[in-house]
């Protein structure tokens, strides 16, 4: 019993590691596919060949960055057989085919159009040039969301019917890809996608302009990073705010985890927001905990009087690990707040006309280069962790979807994978610090290509 699971948790960190690895390429690609289809739509607008430079530029670390995390991305694949066997045979009738249309949409779009994109600047015109940047953009997205379809699901699932020896049978395919919560989690990821890869841009800029102020390519790259930052940060914290009501909806369990609310406060007094504690799951508690009343009913509840069902309601056994849900989520939240007040920085130090000269904001940007990235993270661990113990919520135990594989042998593959993915992220690391040391340049590009008249205008 004790081997079963040590091997269950030995399965649980492989994941952990791989996904933790892939989900940042993968966001890294999707925010900057778009970020490239941005550029080069501005450059036929336009007609700045300053926005080209940017678009080839970026370009590469673009082509850096797929050949990565397709390498990252096989691992995954191979532990539904190894690792998740049983899940897979389960609920394989569902999460298959919604697999299956994510490679679909993966394959035959974006990598499809990528050489194109990659390739055929110099080679193919500047309209269908600009067709292969959209197709690779879009069909990032199309990929996502048949990804987060099939892991909504698997929180909220829905359309379904129990078969032969238990198995997972689909009924209703437009209630399984739209579940209650896809919608929600499918814009918040891709709020977080765009904010993450925004991030990064700004700090790279930043970085640039600490060593040259007056370098136009990295002023027109952190200008237009801070204006998503600005624009999008607001807008992410509102769909926070509506996924956070579905899942305490669906999975109430989860929410008193994140606010690590372990009992009922008195009637009126309104839930508090515990800004620091330790959660004791043995003693059903929390330990030195700091609150403030009534603010987490504000957000929970949008008034300043009700409460949340607390841990100790539930059964014990399908409580998920409290201290991990709690401070990831705080993680997450602090770290979207520093960049919504980046934000609003930047948009007073533009009206200022000092956004491009002021050294400690650009420190702050450089600082807070992963910081999308670290929140998204965190919020996935908050949404994994947190549905813990269901791989299926409510459905399928993640101890009954598991292999029947020795943790000898998961934890000797995960040291294996992660030698792997350590080695090609620190290789990766260095070309992507290498290329971003220095700025875009026209001299670096070589001869540009030309538009035609008719869209080059008078």
């Amino acid at each position: 019993m004790e081997n079963v699971e040590w091997g269950l948790m030995a399965a649980r960190i492989q994941f952990a590691v791989t996904i933790s690895f892939h989900i940042v390429l993968a966001a890294f690609s999707i925010g900057l596919a778009n970020f490239l289809l941005v550029l080069e739509a501005r450059w036929l607008y336009r007609k700045e060949p300053v926005d080209l430079d940017i678009y080839r530029y970026w370009l590469k670390i673009f082509a850096l960055n797929v050949a990565i995390g397709t390498a990252s991305g096989l691992m995954l694949e191979y532990q539904f057989g190894l690792n998740w066997a049983r899940l897979s045979t389960q609920a394989g009738e569902i999460l298959g085919p919604l697999m299956f249309y994510e490679v679909m949409a993966a394959f035959f779009l974006e990598a499809g159009f990528l050489g194109i994109m990659l390739f055929g600047t110099n080679k193919v015109g500047p309209k269908l040039h600009f067709f292969a940047t959209c197709a690779v953009a879009v069909g990032s997205i199309i990929s996502a969301f048949w990804i987060l379809s099939a892991n909504s699901w698997m929180h909220t699932p829905r359309g379904f019917g129990i078969g032969a020896e238990g198995r997972l049978v689909a009924h209703d395919w437009w209630a399984i890809i739209f579940n209650p919560s896809f919608p929600y989690r499918f814009g918040h990821m891709m709020l977080a996608t765009f904010l993450a890869t925004a991030m990064l841009i700004a700090g790279a800029s930043a970085w640039q302009l600490l060593r040259n102020s007056s370098n136009r390519h990295a002023r027109v790259q952190f200008s237009m990073a801070l204006w998503t930052i600005a624009v999008l940060a607001p807008v992410q914290i509102v769909a926070g705010d509506l996924q956070g009501e579905n899942t305490l909806r669906y999975q109430p369990q989860k929410v008193a985890a994140m606010e690590g609310a372990w009992t009922r406060p008195p009637p009126g007094t309104g839930e508090p927001l515990r800004l620091f504690a330790l959660p004791d799951m043995a003693e059903r508690q929390n330990h030195f905990e700091l609150a403030i009343p009534h603010v987490a009913s504000l957000y929970l509840r949008h008034d300043l009087s009700s409460s949340i069902k607390p841990l100790t309601e539930f059964a014990a056994q399908d409580i998920p690990p409290v201290a991990i849900v709690f401070w990831a989520f705080r993680l997450m939240v602090g770290l979207g707040l520093l960049m919504l007040v980046l934000g609003i920085a930047s948009l007073v130090l533009r009206y200022r006309r000092r956004l491009y000269t002021t050294r400690w904001m650009q420190r702050c940007c450089l600082l807070m280069a992963p910081a999308g990235f670290m929140a998204m993270i965190s919020g996935w661990v908050v949404t994994e962790v947190g549905r813990q113990p269901f791989t299926v919520y409510g459905v399928l135990r993640t101890a009954d979807s598991a292999s029947t594989v020795s943790s000898e042998q998961v934890v000797g593959s995960t040291f294996v994978i992660l030698f792997f993915y350590l080695l090609v992220f620190g290789i990766g690391l260095w070309v992507l610090l290498r290329i971003l040391r220095q700025p875009a340049k026209r001299a670096e590009q070589g001869p540009q290509p030309t538009l035609p008249d008719e869209i080059r205008g008078p």
